[in-house]
């Protein structure tokens, strides 16, 4: 099981057993500050009935506390209920303390808790005060020395408690409607693009197979009386079909081509998701314009370069830069990506360059080793040189500037003319 499956999201409710646990955990490790009460009811200072009473108090306070805060901290309940949890919890507070003695006022500070937690800003930025309020009227009230100490000191840890949670309540909610909203905008991107492939199918092959049929039922109808004037009709068809497979293989390779754009964010989400820290930009302002041929090149090498940094080079963290550089030859479009980890260290010297490609890329294309550590022709950094060199762009790899880590750097013309051709 992965670390993001046993984690709790903000604001996303657990839904294994081991997510139950640690939520569980996260909430039961406040009820230390419930010592108080505990402490009283141990000490025996008071009757058997006080003492049963305090018990029973303190175990359906903690009860209703817990399941409201397990239950509604990323939605709110009805505001009924919210209203008869809050009524019931500071009833036994307030019940708790005036019988028992005010060791028990600790218990309205979890009610502004979950007032904050529970109840919508405005009733809890008003409803706070209010308990913070009662609690130092009934301490106050009952006049031991130690009362009015204990108010005091209680007072301000009820006050931040119930504000502070209402900022905590806040930020969940707006994750949970931020999740949603992304949900509901990758839906409609993926609807989009539904209706942008059935658009261009039917533009595609819609005059092409109207086309077909026509001149089916055509050859069709001049069959057996005028044979070859069928044949001329068959030909046709043929014809028409070939371009409509021509031109639908020529779309499968634009839907599949690879964006430099689309490479970024795939390469932040497989950063992310492996716990590596990325800087990786959200955009390739610079590729505008950039020939299609170039900006695939890059595409791929920025795929398989992320995906070695995944897979083999240990890294923490990641860099991903994007710059255009003027030089002698022309303008051109420098992709650079730059990790921390293991590098190239620890491959043997004296192999050849294109087995060392393949020992420290092993990367998206699989590079596959032999018992000798020789590598496939076309695959790892050696196919990267392959689609840059047809492309007039360049391949340069080593040691980060650190001396730690591993460099790889891709450049590809931003001209209109190809590498080394005469302007």
């Amino acid at each position: 099981m992965s670390d993001d499956e046993n984690a709790v999201g903000i604001g996303r409710p657990p839904v294994t057993r081991r997510q139950i646990a640690m939520k569980l955990l996260w909430i039961c490790v406040w009820l230390a500050f419930l010592s108080a009460p505990v402490s009283d009811l141990l000490g025996g200072d008071h009757g058997p009935w006080a003492t049963a009473f305090g018990c029973l108090g303190l175990a359906t306070f903690v009860v209703v506390y817990l399941q409201l805060f397990f239950r509604h901290t990323a939605r709110s309940p009805a505001l009924t209920r919210a209203a008869w949890t809050i009524a019931v919890l500071i009833a036994f507070a307030a019940a708790l303390s005036l019988m028992l003695g005010p060791a028990w006022l600790g218990l309205f500070v979890y009610v502004n808790v979950s007032a904050g937690a529970a109840l919508s800003l405005r009733a809890a930025w008003r409803l706070i005060p209010a308990v913070a309020v009662l609690m130092a009227c009934i301490g106050l009230a009952d006049g031991a020395d130690s009362a009015g100490e204990l108010v005091l000191d209680l007072l301000v840890p009820a006050l931040l408690g119930g504000f502070a949670m209402t900022g905590v309540r806040q930020l969940i909610r707006t994750t949970v409607e931020l999740r949603e909203a992304r949900a509901t905008v990758a839906q409609l991107a993926a609807n989009e693009e539904r209706l942008r492939l059935a658009r261009d199918l039917h533009d595609l092959l819609g005059h092409s197979l109207s086309l077909i049929t026509l001149k089916s039922e055509l050859a069709g109808r001049m069959l057996p009386g005028h044979p070859e004037q069928a044949a001329l009709q068959v030909a046709d068809i043929e014809q028409v079909s070939r371009q409509a497979l021509a031109d639908v293989r020529d779309a499968v390779t634009g839907y599949r081509r690879p964006t430099l754009p689309g490479e970024l964010a795939g390469a932040r989400t497989a950063l992310a998701a492996a716990g590596i820290a990325a800087d990786v930009p959200t955009d390739a302002p610079d590729a505008d314009g950039l020939p299609a041929a170039r900006e695939e090149a890059l595409a791929w090498g920025l795929r398989e370069a992320v995906t070695n940094v995944v897979r083999h080079s240990g890294a923490k963290t990641c860099a991903v830069t994007l710059t255009p550089r003027q030089t002698l030859a022309g303008r051109f479009l420098e992709l650079a990506v730059v990790d921390d980890g293991r590098g190239g260290a620890d491959v043997p010297s004296g192999i050849p360059s294109g087995i060392t490609s393949g020992i420290t890329s092993g990367i998206a294309s699989g590079a596959e080793t032999g018992v000798k550590g020789g590598v496939k022709p076309g695959n790892g950094l050696t196919g990267l040189r392959e689609r840059l060199a047809a492309v007039d762009g360049t391949l340069t790899t080593g040691p980060a500037g650190s001396g730690r880590g591993f460099r790889l750097t891709l450049s590809v013309p931003l001209g209109e003319h190809a590498l080394g051709s005469p302007e």
